[in-house]
């Protein structure tokens, strides 16, 4: 069981008290999987803090990143799949909430108040979704880059706790062309780096974009 204080209001204002009760803390320690491939799933977690890193491996070997959650659930379609499809790795240590998957059906199917709670929660991760598309068809690395800080950002702050090496990867870009075009927004004055993420620079209220 997990303390009422330890829950965020946004979960707190989505999941029903018995669910709550139900459901349990996690450490999350850098570099362990939250889960991996092809396992069945159990729980739905929720990202408190930290961030995990939903992978699978590419064609060529290397890994090609598919999410990258800092606060939120992780793998919103394994509650209708028999096993995961792709590994969840933390890389940067925090905390998670994991909800039975089984209690939460249930809920579901008999709560309507709580099923359109869950349907909004999705619309919003569709919307992400949606935004990410936008931004591979972007093809500046600056663009890109600028996109994301912008719309998954929050006022204008984007934490990159895992490294700048794992964004390179979600933006598809190699981690050269992401280091060389960081430095240039950094000397124009539209980014800067603060410690664990990224701010952009806003002169009256506006984004400072490079000329």
């Amino acid at each position: 069981m997990i303390l009422s204080t330890s829950v965020p209001d946004t979960l707190r204002k989505l999941l029903t008290p018995s669910l709550l009760a139900a459901s349990s803390g996690l450490e999350l320690r850098k570099g362990d999987s939250l889960f991996r491939q092809r396992q069945r799933p159990r729980y739905m977690h929720f990202v408190v803090g930290g961030e995990i890193v939903l992978e699978r491996t590419g064609e060529g070997g290397a890994p090609v990143v598919l999410q990258r959650v800092g606060q939120g659930f992780v793998a919103e379609a394994s509650l209708q799949s028999g096993s995961y499809h792709c590994d969840a790795v933390v890389t940067s240590p925090g905390r998670a909430i994991a909800v039975p998957i089984e209690p939460l059906k249930v809920e579901l199917a008999t709560d309507s108040a709580f099923a359109l709670r869950w349907i909004g929660m999705l619309n919003a991760e569709v919307r992400r979704l949606r935004a990410q598309c936008e931004r591979m068809s972007l093809k500046g690395v600056g663009e890109r880059l600028l996109h994301m800080v912008e719309t998954e950002g929050v006022d204008g702050h984007l934490p990159i706790g895992s490294g700048l090496k794992s964004l390179a990867t979600e933006l598809a870009v190699s981690h050269e062309a992401l280091y060389r075009t960081l430095a240039t927004l950094e000397k124009k004055g539209v980014i800067v780096r603060e410690s664990g993420g990224l701010m952009l620079v806003r002169t009256s209220g506006h984004v400072s974009r490079p000329k």
